[in-house]
């Protein structure tokens, strides 16, 4: 009774501090990125506590419903984002430490909870009653069909590759951050497989703005065309929900990449200890993050301009989705070459 005292305790203080920690992290994500975008276009910006300022602004306003929306679904899906965005980050090991709820899931249940703020989104856009926003949601739902195979495909490539390694948990988020045995992808591989991981990662990089439905992949959103796509009717305390959902989301892709490609901690190479150790595996950590935004989402988005939703799904179902599969071919002639399990 006291261990599942203690566990309870220890689940309720990790969910409540690491959504404390998401939402944090996932404003500041926000306001490096529209810095990083600013500079890359010869602008000033905004400054870093921009978005601070506008979920502040958003949350100090009424919500606005609405007389033809289905009320209940309306105000509900911004909570239901922002939660799953939350719960995402109890399944992914942060500077090396294991995650809150890494005995309870692994990355299939992640795959699973990415779509759930993008259903969110959908069912916000649907009750709304608004013709943009039904055009938005709809959009949305053909994103996520047109991306959620590769990235299925880069997971899964990753997780067979520890299996054939004799990983005895090889769908573990844990496992394949390194978590308690210091091993990661790129200790298991040879050439081929390092070729092949190089190619998922690639892939990885652009299912994110897909995920994030940044640009060039924003066609739910499309002000320019949809005057806001899904959330065309949503303002107040409810956009405001969206907008930290939008920035603990882009929080989770990065470190859901963090720890499936460059799970690396400084102390793994220096040897310090303690609580020294820990500050520098995060702050190595938060570094890590920021990097893989720049290129996965800061740096597409400056250089491109949004796809039409036919290009997206034909880019992502053709030449995103055959990297892919070419990455998890050369995996497999990886663990064939090396004749199946390494360890």
């Amino acid at each position: 009774m006291s261990d599942q005292i203690d566990l309870l305790l220890t689940v309720v203080g990790g969910t409540v501090a690491l959504a404390f920690i998401g939402i944090v992290f996932g404003l500041i994500l926000l306001g490096i990125d529209r810095k990083f975008a600013a500079h890359m276009q010869a602008r000033v910006g905004p400054p870093l506590r921009q978005p601070f300022i506008d979920v502040a602004k958003l949350m100090s306003k009424d919500s606005i419903v609405p007389e033809n929306a289905v009320a209940s679904v309306f105000n509900a899906a911004p909570v239901i984002a922002l939660a799953s965005a939350i719960t995402l980050l109890l399944y992914i090991p942060v500077a090396g430490l294991s995650p809150v709820l890494g005995g309870f899931g692994d990355a299939i249940l992640v795959m699973y909870i990415l779509t759930v703020p993008a259903l969110a989104m959908v069912a916000g856009g649907f009750a709304s009653g608004s013709p943009y926003a039904t055009v938005g949601a709809q959009r949305e739902m053909v994103t996520m069909i047109a991306y959620e195979f590769p990235l299925a495909v880069a997971i899964v490539a990753v997780a067979y590759r520890f299996a054939m390694a004799g990983f005895a948990d090889p769908f573990s988020l844990a496992t394949m951050g390194g978590v308690g045995t210091g091993m990661v992808i790129w200790d298991v591989v040879g050439p081929l497989g390092i070729i092949g991981c190089l190619i998922l990662l690639f892939v990885l990089a652009w299912v994110t703005p897909a995920e994030l439905s940044r640009v060039p992949c924003d066609t739910p959103e499309a002000e320019t065309e949809l005057c806001g796509g899904i959330v065309a009717e949503y303002s107040g305390r409810n956009l405001g929900l969206f907008y930290l959902a939008g920035g603990v989301k882009t929080f989770a892709m990065t470190a859901l990449a963090v720890a499936i490609f460059l799970p690396w901690n400084i102390s793994w190479f220096t040897g310090i200890t303690g609580w020294t150790a820990l500050v520098a595996d995060v702050i190595f950590f938060i570094l890590k993050v920021i990097v893989v935004m720049f290129f996965s989402v800061s740096l597409i988005r400056v250089s491109m301009a949004r796809f039409r939703i036919n290009h997206l799904v034909s880019i992502y179902w053709g030449y995103i989705a055959v990297a892919a599969l070419s990455g998890l071919v050369l995996v497999i002639l990886d663990v064939l070459m090396k004749g199946g399990v390494v360890l």
